[in-house]
């Protein structure tokens, strides 16, 4: 397993990160067969963990715990905040200094040791200053809980708010960026991946496989039914949707340059992602030990200038083949009163026109007399 320096900080981890966002109530929740997936990634050469407290609302974080066990140190340890954790209570998320110190610890018992390699924010909180953020994160890495802090699914112009909060008020610094990156999900390579160069950070790309649509199972006349996905997440693959059959014509096309290449289309979408030279990791989240040995299979596959080139020419660089594919939306996008100008200002220009309709009336009054 090739191993590739994590930004600037001198850290090694593995090509291939093993994401963790399938253990538990999600996708399996058999301790067992979950620790003999994380031995059978440590026997390839996989040093590079992630999870989140979200995934199985820290059913995940207990069960990766429990996987590494002893050899914990021997790995690089990654785990995540900001998604909802408290159902209807509204302090139990985000990116204020209350949540982020409740959600470390709790992150450090449930994984069973007392650091963080590498803390990200899950997504942006337009609630919370980023300084507010950085701030508690800095205080993380001063207490020895966190040795490094990242980003994950952020726009670039945040970002580079960041690096200038972290430069101007001395605070710690985002080394790394956790973005959706694909076949079909390309856009970041526009802004986000060239951001992360300028800064010297690491890209670590999740859903390299797009859902699941690039592992080779999707194709026309032949898309599977009642997947674990398909079960937890029926719109992604809604056939009735003009993005998806999109899909499915361009997958054509991708399996036969992965043919040609003498590869399979999933070995083909991995290697993607990891020829940009901004990436430095791509998550793979097994489900089962079996999809585990297919993901290994395609760790050495490195592809031509050739087939990059027939990938471009088939699903353009920096564009997204579907809106399910952007990971975060501005609530500037989603939130109607966002783009709206306040009523209160509204009430203020209707009481403005009504005056000046009444010193108008009048005038044409005083006119007439």
């Amino acid at each position: 397993m090739e191993m590739r320096v994590l930004g600037r900080t001198g850290m090694h981890v593995s090509k291939f990160c093993f994401g963790a966002g399938m253990f538990g109530y999600f996708g399996n929740s058999d301790q067992a067969e979950c620790s003999r997936m994380v031995d059978r990634a440590l026997d390839a050469g996989i040093n590079y963990f992630d999870t989140s407290d979200v995934y199985s609302h820290g059913e995940s974080e207990t069960i990766l715990g429990k996987a590494l066990g002893k050899k914990r140190d021997d790995v690089v340890l990654a785990t995540k905040f900001s998604l909802p954790m408290g159902g209807a209570n509204p302090n139990m998320k985000g990116n204020s200094r209350r949540w982020i110190i409740k959600a470390a610890e709790d992150s450090l018992r449930r994984l069973g040791t007392d650091y963080i390699d590498l803390y990200q924010v899950h997504r942006p909180d337009s609630a919370t200053d980023i300084d507010e953020t950085l701030g508690a994160l800095s205080d993380l890495i001063r207490q020895g809980k966190v040795r490094y802090i990242g980003s994950s699914t952020f726009p670039a112009e945040q970002i580079v708010e960041s690096h200038w909060v972290s430069e101007n008020r001395g605070r710690e610094r985002f080394r790394t960026e956790q973005p959706p990156y694909s076949i079909f999900a390309r856009r970041i390579e526009a802004d986000v991946l060239p951001t992360v160069q300028r800064y010297g950070m690491s890209a670590i790309v999740w859903s390299p496989l797009s859902q699941g649509w690039l592992t080779g199972k999707w194709r026309r006349g032949a898309t599977p039914n009642d997947t674990q996905r398909q079960n937890l997440q029926p719109h992604l693959y809604d056939m009735n949707r003009a993005d998806n059959q999109r899909k499915l014509d361009l997958i054509e096309k991708l399996a036969v340059v992965a043919g040609d290449a003498g590869m399979s289309l999933m070995h083909m979408a991995l290697a993607f992602t990891t020829a940009h030279p901004a990436v430095t990791s791509a998550i793979i989240g097994p489900r089962t030990f079996d999809q585990l040995e297919g993901l290994l299979a395609g760790a050495d596959v490195i592809l031509s200038e050739e087939t990059l080139d027939a990938i471009d020419a088939i699903v353009p660089p920096g564009s997204n083949i579907s809106h399910d594919d952007d990971g975060y939306v501005a609530p500037e996008i989603t939130d109607k009163s966002l783009r709206r100008r306040p009523r209160k200002e509204q009430a203020h220009d209707n009481f403005r026109e009504t005056i000046s309709n009444i010193e108008k009336y009048k005038a044409a009054q005083q006119q007439k007399s």
